[in-house]
């Protein structure tokens, strides 16, 4: 049997907890563009969107998106302050249930296979016992995408033919490599705007990890990019937000969902526009 061809256009959506409601705006300018994924690759909640996109990619894809993030991402934390304290004298690593996130994830995707997805799909998680970075390729979708979305110290480590994972973003926060290698000529890249914003020394205590964090992925992206073969182009769709310190620990704050996701689908379609 001869093996599928490379796919041409691959959508690569990054890591970045509440910030990836951008992506959902940049995912609508592409529907309207009529671009369309080959292959879908994510990260963390890049995961999220992408398992999404790749269950179907297409505008009722962009809706469903749309209502998940305006009105059931909240519920992914609105635990309460006694439900916390249970989860970290269960887990002692954790300060939320994972449980939430995936009776959300049930709801949107039900309980598919990987390979049984529209398009083809993978997500990224870091390997506990490995040190190293896992792709997803086929099994069950639900605990692929919690691995990649389980954030260190928010969310407890998952664990997958007795192999433990924690958040993609620990190893490639921004998969354009995976794209790439996976033979991919056009890249659209969904970030949640992180790469656009100035990163500056740690001036508090708890600007530190934020910065060190930064550091780390940037560096993985721009190594990536830099090595991106002449003939792959890649398209890094903008976040349409201004340019501000990563400061903000307020991992849990939904009220600007619908303006991050208005404002970057207005650059995304600017920038669309200008490449025709």
């Amino acid at each position: 049997m001869s093996s599928p061809p490379p796919p041409r256009t691959a959508f690569v959506l990054g890591g970045g907890g509440v910030l990836g409601s951008a992506e959902v705006g940049m995912l609508r300018a592409l529907v309207e563009a009529g671009i369309e994924p080959d292959v879908v690759v994510g990260t963390s909640v890049g995961a999220l969107n992408g398992a999404v996109v790749a269950a179907d990619p297409s505008w009722p894809s962009v809706e469903r998106l749309t209502e998940l993030w305006t009105s059931s991402a909240a519920a992914v934390w609105s635990t309460s302050t006694v439900s916390r304290v249970r989860t970290i004298a269960r887990t002692r690593t954790a300060w939320h249930s994972n449980e939430p996130l995936r009776q959300m994830l049930t709801e949107y995707l039900g309980d598919p296979l990987i390979e049984d997805l529209a398009v083809p799909f993978q997500c990224c998680a870091a390997s506990v016992e490995r040190a190293s970075e896992h792709w997803f390729t086929s099994g069950p979708l639900i605990p692929a995408v919690l691995a990649s979305c389980a954030v260190p110290g928010l969310f407890p480590a998952v664990e997958v033919g007795g192999e433990h994972y924690l958040d993609g973003g620990l190893v490639d926060s921004i998969p354009v490599g995976r794209a790439v290698e996976l033979g991919a000529k056009a890249i659209y890249v969904l970030q949640v705007g992180r790469i656009e914003r100035q990163l500056t020394a740690p001036r508090m205590p708890w600007e530190v990890a934020l910065v060190a964090f930064e550091i780390a992925r940037r560096h993985r992206f721009r190594r990536d990019m830099s090595n991106v073969p002449e003939d792959v182009e890649v398209h890094v769709l903008p976040s349409g937000e201004e340019p501000a310190r990563i400061t903000n620990l307020r991992y849990k704050d939904t009220s600007a969902v619908s303006r991050r996701i208005q404002s970057a689908y207005r650059a995304s379609m600017e920038y669309l526009e200008r490449r025709r």
